[in-house]
């Protein structure tokens, strides 16, 4: 696939090393939309991995970016010193439009709230679900039409994550689509266009109104099962669960979207980076179809290469010394997964996409400590399905134009991806 980015990397490496490294901004969503993001990371790495950085994106003002491997693992390892309250991304909320989730809280009352949410994917629901996706992903793959192009985004990587989502949730399978918008909307920037403005004021406006949406479409799916018996689904485990049942309206809203885009929006841009990685290293997708023993290697290197959501922020507690800077009580704090993921001093050849190799799950992608991602499993599962099915189905997927990439800084995905299933000879 030439899709001519050797001349972009170039341009982009051109452009990270010629600034001073101080004037380096790496929240900017357009180094991710553009896919320029890696050598200014590098050079943060080597010359200053403990970075203090001022953005006017959505006012997100001073913030420290933390961008090695080692240093991640610290941050995100010490809940005391680095809380997650208020929110898991750089901006602020709004103070009369705040979302409490159970991902942007410390414990003791973050550690109930998982709790209750937890038994969904853990190993027997899995086993119980694995052939539901199976089946999912082979209908899916089935209706794909052979010898044209299409987008695999909408065709396949929404569809099957959507699926999955929808049975978690019990969520009336006609309005599954629904669970896609709101997490778009959720994590969406006015310059992404999808609300069809750019004005932030507009776009924040609309915004509101389609979460209030999501929430009180939840609502009623609340109220039907808070009065029922205890079903293993997640808005029943929320209306029963006794760290949960009293939420308040905001509350059960930060909740679902916690749950809606972890379960939407990683699983999905993984599964299109799949397809993309492999073409982009096509010995890689050679050593795949003739040893397909190599998937679960696949999955997780693809999930480290990919790095669905390319930071969480912290807030410091206290005064902490890291890197020769000191980090003060109340700073902003970026832990850079996507970087950590290419730290060439804990991750051999971290640059390549190497579907085999050693130490495959050594990788940043699901977070540590006491928030590491709840559903990891159940995303390296679809995964895993779905190329299994894949193989199983098609020699070849051929990307056939450039990706279109999310623009966020905080969501690393995919808004399209142009594909054809080649005609067998």
């Amino acid at each position: 696939m030439d899709d001519g980015s050797i001349d972009v990397r170039r341009a982009a490496r051109e452009a990270a090393y010629s600034m001073p490294v101080e004037a380096i901004n790496p929240a900017d969503p357009e180094l991710f939309r553009t896919d320029t993001w890696a050598p200014y990371f590098e050079r943060l790495r080597k010359e200053d991995p403990v970075h203090w950085a001022v953005s006017d994106f959505q006012d997100v003002g001073g913030y420290w970016s933390v961008t090695k491997y080692n240093d991640i693992m610290a941050v995100d390892t010490n809940h005391e010193v680095f809380s997650s309250i208020p929110t898991i991304v750089l901006p602020d909320p709004d103070e009369d439009f705040t979302l409490p989730m159970f991902i942007a809280m410390d414990p003791p009352k973050h550690d109930v709230q998982r709790k209750t949410v937890s038994p969904i994917v853990a190993g027997p629901n899995l086993a119980k679900m694995e052939p539901i996706i199976r089946e999912r992903a082979g209908v899916i793959l089935d209706s794909l039409p052979v010898g044209e192009e299409f987008d695999w985004v909408d065709k396949v990587s929404i569809e099957l994550t959507t699926m999955t989502l929808a049975t978690l949730f019990d969520f009336p399978w006609e309005d599954r689509r629904k669970l896609t918008f709101w997490s778009d909307v959720a994590t969406a920037a006015p310059e992404s266009g999808i609300l069809g403005t750019t004005d932030p004021e507009k776009f924040e406006e609309l915004r509101r109104a389609a979460l209030y949406e999501c929430v009180d479409y939840f609502m009623r799916l609340w109220n039907e099962r808070v009065n029922a018996p205890p079903k293993p689904d997640l808005i029943s485990m929320l209306a029963h669960g006794e760290a949960t049942r009293d939420m308040d309206r905001m509350e059960y809203l930060g909740n679902l979207i916690l749950l809606i885009v972890g379960g939407n929006d990683t699983t999905r841009n993984t599964i299109s980076g799949s397809v993309l990685a492999l073409n982009q290293h096509p010995d890689q997708y050679d050593r795949l179809t003739s040893d397909p023993s190599c998937l679960p290697s696949m999955v997780s290197e693809t999930i480290r290469w990919q790095t669905p959501l390319a930071y969480m922020r912290r807030r410091a507690t206290r005064d902490f010394e890291m890197g020769g800077k000191t980090i003060r009580e109340g700073d902003k704090i970026a832990m850079w997964y996507v970087s950590g993921n290419r730290d060439e001093e804990v991750i051999e050849r971290p640059n390549d996409y190497w579907i085999d190799r050693p130490r495959v799950r050594q990788h940043l992608s699901f977070g540590f400590g006491i928030h590491r991602c709840v559903g990891n499993r159940l995303a390296e599962l679809q995964l895993k399905i779905i190329w299994e099915e894949i193989l199983k189905r098609f020699p070849r997927i051929e990307v056939t134009g450039q990706p279109r990439r999310v623009y966020s800084s905080f969501v690393k995905g995919y808004e399209h991806l142009p594909v054809v299933i080649p005609k067998r000879v």
